[in-house]
């Protein structure tokens, strides 16, 4: 609800963290909207914010992203109005647009008036922008996993596996077409992992062909090689000020250096 969105933010300093912090709980809202809407049958969580909902990344995520996995019976306008409907019951007022197309369907929602009353706006009418992006034609092979998680509310999740999701994140890395700090601090948090992961081979290369890659395919034995070679070409100032912004632990920043990453890539 409106108020106790206000209200878990309320005493928390004003600045990025707060502004995170309330994003966060819209995501829940929303993400429950949908559950509610039984949209959990036809769509898979995947991003970084699965990664912070379901396997606690310790930075924060803007948008929320999907695969459609199941098109049995799934309807985009019908999942529309359904959040819609959540969001206006529940005291938010917020503006929508909506992009209906056949291989990215996506919905900005801009909550209005949020930032105002937790003391967050640097205008007048400066809104608070959420967007969801649903591919609808996702690469093959992913795996998936269902789990219940309690986020502001209780969250039944169908999701990518975390293997996955990984490969997800070696897509965008290695396709993006600029440079994206906050993947670099993810792939320093798989790398980290005290149970070690490997990306879902399959469903990389399955992306990567999708989007044109030329280069040979990746494997268990080439792919940390290729991810090296990828940073060792990036401007490193632009991977530090991308992130700042998002972390937990704002001290993290200082581990986002080129040869740390290198040296954990070995």
């Amino acid at each position: 609800m409106k108020q106790h969105a206000i209200e878990t933010v309320k005493n928390v300093p004003a600045g990025f963290h707060r502004q995170n912090l309330l994003r966060e709980y819209l995501q829940a809202e929303i993400l429950y909207a949908m559950q509610r809407s039984g949209a959990f049958q036809n769509l898979a969580f995947v991003g970084g914010t699965a990664l912070r909902f379901l396997y606690q990344l310790p930075r924060y995520s803007v948008d929320l992203d999907f695969s459609l996995e199941n098109t049995q019976n799934y309807n985009f306008p019908k999942l529309v109005k359904k959040i819609e409907t959540r969001l206006n019951k529940a005291g938010y007022r917020f503006s929508s647009s909506i992009n209906a197309d056949r291989t990215i369907q996506s919905m900005t929602l801009k909550f209005e008036e949020l930032l105002q009353e937790t003391s967050l706006a640097a205008q007048s009418n400066q809104k608070l922008p959420i967007k969801i992006e649903i591919d609808c034609n996702p690469p093959a092979g992913a795996d998936t996993d269902s789990t219940i998680i309690r986020k502001h509310f209780f969250l039944h999740l169908w999701h990518y596996h975390i293997a996955s999701l990984f490969s997800g994140k070696i897509h965008a890395l290695l396709t993006r077409k600029w440079t994206k700090g906050r993947d670099i601090y993810d792939l320093i948090w798989y790398l980290t992992l005290t149970d070690k992961v490997e990306p879902n081979f399959t469903h990389l290369n399955n992306a990567l062909v999708q989007t044109g890659w030329q280069e040979p395919p990746l494997t268990p034995q080439n792919w940390k090689m290729v991810l090296a070679d990828y940073l060792k070409k990036l401007e490193w100032d632009y991977v530090v000020d991308d992130v700042r912004d998002f972390l937990e632990n704002p001290e993290d920043v200082d581990l986002l250096d080129r040869n740390n990453v290198l040296s954990l890539l070995g």
